[in-house]
């Protein structure tokens, strides 16, 4: 390996750490989740909900669109789903990082890379709309298993919360069952406005 592409990835690979330090809206335990914890949590719920999808997505390029999808959040921060503002300028900053992330990378990866994250964005593939499917229960069950907080900070009800959840739940199985019960589970529990 080239001394300039051995640099590259390992510049590149150091700076993906910084993930770890993202803070997220949800919380595990006594703190805010991170998102590289949850970058791993959407990860296993990929490769042990796989095959209850029909037909079954290609795992491998599944859990490759999960490792690099929030990584633009060590620049871009992350944007709580509810945050209204945040929303408006989200799109703008996630670019700006992806060309600057991806673009220390060897042209040819950082390329990859990219095509990667923007077709999770774009949520035109089946594996694009499974990886999102995890992305989203995996968000709504931290809320659910953390007291939400955030939710309750902002009063946020089941029709607003629907708005992120539909597309989800529109996959069908596993995400719509999954999905209603930790619906039935915020109203119970006072997490939600019904």
């Amino acid at each position: 390996m080239a001394p300039d592409r051995r640099e590259a990835f390992l510049g590149f690979l150091a700076l993906a750490d910084r993930l770890k330090h993202t803070l997220r809206a949800a919380h595990t335990g006594d703190r805010r989740e991170n998102s590289a914890e949850h970058a791993w949590h959407v990860a296993l719920m990929a490769v042990t909900l796989a095959e209850e999808v029909s037909p079954r997505p290609d795992l491998g390029h599944v859990l490759s669109m999960i490792a690099i999808h929030d990584v633009v959040e060590i620049e871009a921060g992350d944007t709580f789903a509810f945050d209204d503002a945040g929303l408006l300028t989200q799109l703008e900053r996630e670019r700006a990082a992806a060309e600057r992330l991806f673009g220390l990378l060897p042209a040819e990866v950082g390329r990859r890379l990219r095509d990667s994250w923007e077709e999770f964005e774009a949520q035109e593939t089946p594996e694009a709309r499974f990886a999102m499917g995890c992305d989203r229960l995996q968000g709504f069950l931290q809320q659910v298993e953390c007291g939400a907080p955030a939710w309750k900070r902002i009063g946020l009800t089941k029709t607003r919360s629907l708005v992120r959840m539909q597309p989800a739940i529109d996959l069908g199985a596993p995400f719509a069952p999954m999905i209603e019960a930790l619906y039935e589970r915020a109203i119970g529990q006072g997490l939600l406005v019904p």
